[in-house]
Formats: structure tokens, sequence, C-alpha cells
């Protein structure tokens, strides 16, 4: 049985090409939307009492205390391997080299003599951060919310993550959040975790803007809080994992079958897409598929995700670049003859992968970019993180008596054409002001 369903574009209708592209959970669930709001609105009304009740009803059915204590990091650390240690830190020196080189730098300009205009950017006071747990705790993606955050000198930042049954938060991420020096750390995963940064409670901080991927139900309730003028702001819009891949006849099956592979095994509602220009290639790809997938640990995950995946055959590279741009993917890998070429015409997506020795894996970890992307195609409007996501902009201007006597003329005829006296007059009064004072 074959892995992937096949088609070939230039056979499709307008409306089967709609559909090949369809993400399985492209439109929010009504039903996912209904249970999340009753969530938030537990929450918010009962704080502590309801995110333990959803905690225990989702995670932990034991759980007493919300909050991570020193001793517990201290021997989460103790457990974790010197060379998993080794790799964190290597890891996050990467990933800081990337982000310190983000740091917007402040613009002053004198737009007309005696009139300046400035821009600075101050890091958000108060964010929180969610990490995935559950069936892949996912410590990568702490430092890749944590070192933006440092980096933009964010002074309070929190974290919350899934705990197991045991009650306990995976060991790795508590050894990374210790390398990167964050201690706020909270037991709690789930739209009930959301909603706990986005209100606050008698034990969680009520925060400015909430960061990190998760499945439906984080991502929905992500939305939700972000709509709520009591909630929060979120990063961007960021679900279940995806990828997709433009290969030509001279491509490796193996590397193109384990980087499908790679993103299925994420999650259940993970999709991946292989748009080729070669049919052979298809077809060995599919066979790789079934072989890797057979010593996969992760083989049902993956294999449910591939039920919702597509290969799809181009006439050339340019027509797989238009589909690739018409998907809008989270994750685009570009093994063909010319990679730099087909990049060149990227418009949209979250992150991309350029040449066979470029898996997408490298930036999930270690490369040095950032693995929280926009998916579900918002990747047409959104960028994946960085360090000005924890960052906002506040605009000056300063203007002498010179500068208002030369711009003052132009407001008032802009602010009459738009029939506001008031802001006319404060520009007035200012004039005659000066002019009395000669």
């Amino acid at each position: 049985m074959k892995s992937l369903d096949a088609v070939t574009w230039s056979t499709l209708s307008i409306e089967e090409r709609a559909e090949c592209l369809r993400r399985p959970t492209s439109s929010r669930d009504p039903e996912v939307e209904r249970t999340v709001a009753g969530i938030l609105k537990s929450v918010r009304e009962t704080g502590d009492e309801a995110i333990l009740a959803y905690t225990r009803q989702f995670d932990c059915p034991t759980l007493r205390e919300f909050a991570v204590t020193r001793a517990e990091i201290d021997e989460a650390v103790a457990r974790v391997p010197e060379n998993i240690l080794k790799s964190l830190r290597e890891a996050s020196r990467r990933i800081r080299l990337f982000h310190e080189a983000q740091l917007p730098k402040p613009v002053r300009v004198e737009t007309s003599p005696g009139v300046v205009c400035e821009k600075k950017s101050l890091p958000i006071e108060r964010v929180g951060l969610y990490v995935p747990g559950g069936t892949a705790p996912l410590p990568s993606t702490l430092m890749m919310l944590a070192i933006p955050a440092l980096t933009a000198g964010c002074p309070e930042i929190f974290l919350v993550t899934p705990p197991g049954k045991d009650g306990k938060i995976n060991d790795v991420i508590l050894a990374a959040a210790d390398l990167l020096g964050v201690q706020r750390i909270f037991k709690c995963g789930g739209a009930q975790a959301i909603a706990a940064l986005a209100y606050g409670s008698e034990t969680f901080p009520k925060v400015d803007k909430i960061f990190g991927p998760g499945n439906t139900w984080v991502t929905e309730a992500k939305m939700q809080v972000a709509f709520d003028p009591a909630g929060a702001a979120i990063d961007l819009p960021a679900g279940p994992s995806e990828v997709l891949v433009v290969a030509d006849g001279k491509a490796s099956a193996k590397f193109v079958a384990s980087d499908l592979l790679s993103q299925a095994e994420h999650d259940p509602s993970s999709q991946v897409l292989l748009v080729s220009t070669s049919a052979a290639l298809i077809e060995a790809v599919q066979m790789e598929l079934q072989e890797q997938l057979a010593t996969l640990p992760r083989r049902e995950v993956a294999q449910l995700a591939l039920s919702s995946s597509r290969a799809i055959l181009a006439s050339d590279i340019r027509e797989a670049m238009a589909i690739s741009n018409l998907y809008a993917p989270e994750h685009l890998i570009l093994q063909v003859e010319n990679p730099r070429a087909a990049a060149d015409a990227v418009r949209h997506a979250g992150s991309v992968f350029i040449g066979p020795w470029t898996p997408e894996s490298v930036g999930d970890y270690a490369s040095g970019t950032n693995h929280v992307l926009p998916t579900y195609g918002f990747a047409r409007a959104f960028s994946g993180l960085g360090t000005e996501a924890f960052m906002k902009s506040i605009s000056f201007q300063e203007l002498t008596a010179d500068g208002l006597r030369e711009l003052g003329p132009v407001v008032e005829i802009l602010a009459e054409a738009e029939g506001l006296e008031a802001h006319k007059r404060a520009v007035t009064l200012r004039l005659k002001a000066l002019e009395s004072s000669k």
C-alpha cells in the first residue's frame, strides 16, 4: 500500500487543486471552539481551582502544586547525560548568535530642520512561554522561545509545560531551562495553560504576550485570548507541524522520505507534501516511506499524518514552486539540482531548507534559526519567531520652535481638510504664541 496519495497537478481542476492542498485542520472546529471557550471562562471565573481540575483531567490526576521547585530542577539536571547537556549548550550558543544579530537598532531622522522623529525598541515586560509536552516533550522549543526573550531583555519570563502522569516535567526541558536561567516554571498544559497565562490566577501571573506552538486546542485557545481585550497578545498561529518538499529526479529518495517522516511523526494532525517533477522519484519515495516507517518508534503517529498527506507531480520546477507558494508551508525543503535558484522563487514559507545537506531537523534544533513558525498557510502574512517578536517599538518626536513654524501650517491645512478643528487649534495656538513672543 502506498503511503501518500499521488496526483498530477496539471490534470486537476481549480476545486481539486484547492482540495489537494487543504490542511486536515485548516478550518476551526466549532466543537473545539466551544470547548476551549468553556475552559477559558472557567479559568477566568475560578482561577487555580479550574486550572487544577483541567490539569488533573488531561495530564496528571494527582497533581498538587503547579510551581516547579529548585530541588526538582536540580534533580532533573543530575539525571540528564552529559552529552545531552553539551548539545544543549552548543545549540543554545548558535541560536543566541543568530538572534542577537536581530536586535533592532534605534532610528533617528530629522525629517526637516527642527523636526526630529525617533523609534526605539523596548522588551515586552511579561512573557509566557508555552512548551509542548505530552508524547513528545520539546526542550528545543524552550530554547527557541527563551533565547530570543532573554536576548530582547524581557524582565519577567514564565514557562508553562504539561506534566506527565507522574506529575513531573521532562528532565531535558528542566535542564534547558536551568541552562538558560528560566526559573519561573509551571506544570500546566493545553488550553488551561493558555488561559492561566492570559488571565492570571492565584498562582499564575498574567502576561502581556504568549509564545509557543501547540496542538489544535492550544492554538484555538491562543486565538481566543488574543481577541479578548482582557486576554493577552500572541506570537503567531502555530499549530500542528507541516512540511513541503520540492524534489526533482536527482534527489535522494531516502533523504526525501526521512524529511517527510521527520514532520509526520510530530502529530497525527501534521501534514507532509511532496511536490516533484519526477514520477519515478515519487514512486521511490513511496517505497522508502514504507521501509523507514517500519522501524520508526512513532510510526503509528506518522502513519496517521501520512493519511492526510499528498505527493504531487509537477510539470517543471517553476510549477512546483508555484504550488509551494500557493500552499505557503511552515517548512519548505528544496532538494533540486539548483536549489538556490528555486529559493529565489519562494514567496510564502515559514523557513526554507536549501539543498540535500540541509534537513529540516537542523532548523528544529541547532542551526540557529527559530523553529516556531506560522502554519495553516499563515506564512503568507506572518513571519517565524525572532527577537523582535519579544519587543515593541515606540515612536518619539520633538519639534523646536522653528520646526513648528515650518511644519505647523501643513498640519493646520490637513486637520481642516478632515474637519478636525481641535487638531488644527492645537497647532494654531502654539503658532500664535510663538508670533507674540517675538
